[in-house]
């Protein structure tokens, strides 16, 4: 890995780190909390939203400054938020300080693309923007199965202990070996960065994010109560299957920043819209028999982190005097997915449904993507060819 997009990895890895390992310790937090398992869930959705939140508001004011000084501070406000996590007394203040631990994420990403893509040599930018993600999935790889193991060894309150050190760590790295950039300068007008949002393209690839992949985290957000009471995997081998979703996060990662740069961001997330209906529908389907599970854990943790570069690229070219603000609006589409599905996917649970019935509604939710993103190329990507082929024409 290049050394430079390194710090953007540990960041990356801290983010993942408290991001989800709230999904393996939720039934650990609600019994401490003396809540049910849905009203943990919020806790979730709490986070999303200071991310959708943080994101726009973030970039907006800070995008003027040079990336590196902003990264840092966005990665002082990551760890003292999640440092206080660690000792909220009750329910209520742990939903404010989730939100609040939230406001950071988006926009330490919308700047994280950039930088990475600047980095990049020709053809290469969904690959590094893959390299900077390469830290949440090993983050899911890894710190989550580790955390989560000690999270239920001893307390969950060691989860968040856990990420404000990996928070000050990531400090020292962005210091140390983020090459410096130049900011876009006092001049930049907040109104200005939002003029992407003008443009319908922008929206139709905010509505795949937001509303097809949420469909995974319908899966996702209740991946201990699926795999432990409809799957029967034992409560205490829990960290073993999110080293198994982590591992296919790794993978699927790399593949999806492979395969857009090679056929195509447009075509990449259609086809990977589509794998997720199918593999979403083999977990409502067959998650009772635990072998099944197992592999679908794997293939569903790949899908999960497949999208992150190709999405990315496509808001990227859509917006390319705004790239910034145009990534934060990125990440909080992936959060307002991450809320949906949480909250989407709880709805049966309230009505006594089983834990594998989350993911019937991720089907709904994907299948809805996939048409939004078929429309996208139907509608850009075919237009953008037209237009290439009439100025051929006219230079000949």
């Amino acid at each position: 890995m290049d050394k430079r997009v390194l710090p953007l990895a540990i960041g990356g890895l801290a983010i993942g780190t408290t991001e989800f390992t709230i999904m393996g310790l939720l039934p650990d937090m609600a019994g401490s909390l003396a809540i049910s398992i849905p009203e943990a869930g919020h806790l979730i959705s709490a986070y999303a939203l200071g991310v959708v939140t943080g994101a726009p508001l973030l970039i907006g004011y800070t995008v003027k400054f040079p990336p590196k000084k902003v990264l840092m501070g966005l990665m002082v406000m990551f760890t003292v938020f999640n440092g206080l996590s660690a000792i909220a007394p009750n329910y209520g203040s742990m939903m404010l300080i989730r939100f609040l631990s939230g406001l950071p994420h988006g926009a330490f990403f919308g700047v994280g693309t950039v930088v990475a893509t600047r980095l990049a040599a020709k053809g290469k930018a969904a690959t590094y923007i893959a390299l900077m993600f390469t830290g949440l999935t090993v983050a899911n790889l890894a710190m989550v199965p580790l955390v989560t193991y000690i999270g239920h060894l001893f307390h969950w309150r060691w989860y968040f202990a856990i990420v404000g050190f990996i928070g000050l760590i990531t400090l020292l790295f962005l210091y140390l070996w983020l090459p410096f950039m130049e900011g876009k300068g006092e001049n930049v007008k907040f109104r200005a960065q939002l003029s992407f949002l003008k443009e319908k393209q922008s929206w139709y690839i905010l509505l795949i994010t937001a509303i097809g992949f949420g469909g995974l985290f319908t899966w996702f957000s209740y991946i201990t109560p699926l795999m432990t009471e409809v799957s029967g995997v034992e409560k205490g081998n829990m960290a073993y299957v999110m080293v198994l979703a982590g591992a296919g996060m790794v993978a699927g990662n790399l593949l999806g920043g492979y395969l857009s740069d090679k056929f195509g961001a447009p075509k990449t997330s259609a086809l990977l819209q589509f794998l997720m209906m199918i593999a979403l529908a083999a977990v409502f389907f067959f998650s009772e028999y635990q072998v099944t599970a197992m592999v679908l854990t794997f293939i569903c943790g790949g899908l999960s982190m497949s999208v992150s570069a190709p999405i990315n690229i496509m808001m990227m070219r859509a917006a390319p005097d705004s790239e910034m603000m145009a990534a934060a609006f990125m990440q909080a589409a992936f959060n307002i997915a991450n809320a949906l599905g949480a909250f989407l996917g709880g709805i049966p649970l309230e009505y006594g449904l089983s834990y594998n019935y989350p993911s019937l509604v991720g089907v709904g939710m994907t299948f809805i993507g996939l048409l939004i993103c078929l429309g996208f190329i139907r509608k850009f990507t075919g237009a953008a060819i037209v237009s290439l082929v009439k100025n051929q024409k006219t230079i000949s």
